[in-house]
């Protein structure tokens, strides 16, 4: 507002006003509430109170006439010169100095001694409002405050506030379950005290690289948590930066939730996927996985080798004994497959009902193929019991060994198939090893 928008009154310029006999000349009125206008603006930017200024000056005017005089009068103007955010403790005294005049154009016998008192008593209006107001404030803060801290402690959300160089200041009830320490002990510590070792590079990168340098904005992190008692979960956080008010420092909000379960059932359905469920072994698609990584990260010189069982007569037990016992016995088989070998670093994997495929990772010598498939056939040996039936079970392997590097997975897994026809070829308990100087081609 500028000085042009004086309070509007009746009647035109150079008219005089009566105000419960007091006749006050209207420029010298409209003139008094711009000095008292501009006077409070220097010191509390009161630059849109202007009408309201005039309407308290109509007060001031009428108190002064009144019959019989009331000092209360000030005190109310100086509680709504508070009420209307002119707070500074000297608006009382400027207002003084500005209105101290008004005795001398009041034609009032007293108008000095009443001036002084409406004065007097407008400063303690306005000391009463303004403690009034602060004592109303501080209690809305308290009130705000504990009603923060009933949400902080029992919020359902892990909730961390913490510095710009990752030292935690404030950590709710939650994220102490989540890490099993009491709250209290989370203040001071770092974010990378319970950060698993190898995510703290990426933790670094996106919050303290980005966000921090950026001074704005919100990541999302889903990291390894390390616990109290040394076991490791899985947590996500969206963590905000925050500017300080009130000459305080920046700060970092971060809000998460325990994901540990959520990671535990994907890895599950992935295991799953890629498991057999009645043997626990991996299944073909997890064994032609690990024969591409292997052929992925093979050498020249690398050589890779497979030994592919067949069960023999294996329908007979089904047929006779009931898919029951010949689930039994396939559980005992995979069993006895997979210890065999597990020295030697080799993957078993059962690839359909009676198959069984034992990966040989470089170096795959041809001897070292034929060891594998003799301790396989030698596994099975001793009689399997099965529903209180001792069942004598013999395996046909096709073994093949050759170069790793530019070899299919599926190629290779036929050529092993392939030797597993001339070893079934030669009777029961038998095995074959081709060996290709060549890679099986894609």
């Amino acid at each position: 507002m500028d000085d042009s928008d004086a309070a509007s009154g009746e009647g035109s310029t150079g008219a005089a006003r009566t105000i419960e006999g007091v006749v006050v000349d209207e420029p010298n009125r409209t003139a008094l509430v711009r000095e008292w206008w501009r006077a409070l603006a220097d010191i509390d930017g009161a630059h849109n109170r202007q009408a309201l200024l005039a309407h308290l000056l109509g007060d001031l005017l009428s108190g002064l006439a009144a019959e019989p005089f009331d000092a209360a009068v000030g005190t109310r103007i100086g509680e709504a010169l508070a009420r209307a955010q002119l707070i500074d403790p000297t608006v009382p005294i400027v207002s003084a100095q500005v209105l101290h005049g008004l005795a001398d154009q009041v034609g009032h016998p007293d108008a000095g001694r009443r001036l002084a008192a409406l004065l007097v008593a407008i400063g303690q209006g306005h000391q009463a409002q303004v403690h009034a107001d602060a004592r109303t404030l501080d209690r809305v803060r308290r009130d705000i405050d504990q009603r923060f801290r009933i949400v902080f402690d029992n919020a359902a959300i892990a909730i961390a506030v913490g510095d710009i160089d990752g030292v935690l200041l404030e950590a709710n009830p939650h994220l102490a379950a989540m890490i099993g320490v009491p709250a209290e002990d989370l203040r001071g510590i770092s974010v990378y005290d319970f950060a698993h070792p190898d995510d703290q590079d990426e933790i670094r990168n996106l919050v303290y690289e980005k966000l921090v340098p950026a001074q704005e904005g919100t990541v999302k992190i889903e990291r390894r948590l390390l616990r109290a008692d040394g076991s490791v979960g899985w947590a996500s956080f969206a963590i905000t930066y925050v500017k300080g008010t009130d000459g305080q420092p920046d700060y970092l909000l971060a809000l998460g939730e325990d994901v540990t379960e959520q990671h535990r059932l994907q890895e599950e359905l992935q295991h799953q996927a890629r498991h057999d469920p009645l043997t626990g072994l991996p299944n073909r698609r997890h064994l032609l996985d690990q024969i591409e990584a292997v052929i992925a990260t093979a050498a020249t010189a690398d050589r890779i080798g497979l030994c592919f069982a067949d069960l023999d007569r294996f329908k007979h037990v089904n047929d006779h004994y009931g898919h029951g016992v010949g689930d039994q016995v396939l559980a005992a088989v995979a069993a006895r497959l997979d210890r065999s070998v597990r020295d030697h670093d080799c993957l078993v994997a059962r690839i359909g009902g009676d198959e069984f495929v034992a990966l040989v990772p470089p170096p795959a010598s041809s001897h070292h193929v034929t060891v594998i498939a003799d301790r396989l056939k030698s596994s099975l040996a001793h009689p399997i019991t099965a529903d209180g039936h001792e069942l004598q079970i013999s395996a046909s392997i096709g073994a093949v060994v050759t170069p790793a590097a530019g070899a299919n997975p599926e190629s290779l897994l036929d050529a092993a198939d392939t030797s597993l026809y001339y070893a079934k070829t030669n009777g029961r308990g038998h095995w074959v090893l081709h060996t290709l100087h060549a890679p099986v081609g894609r």
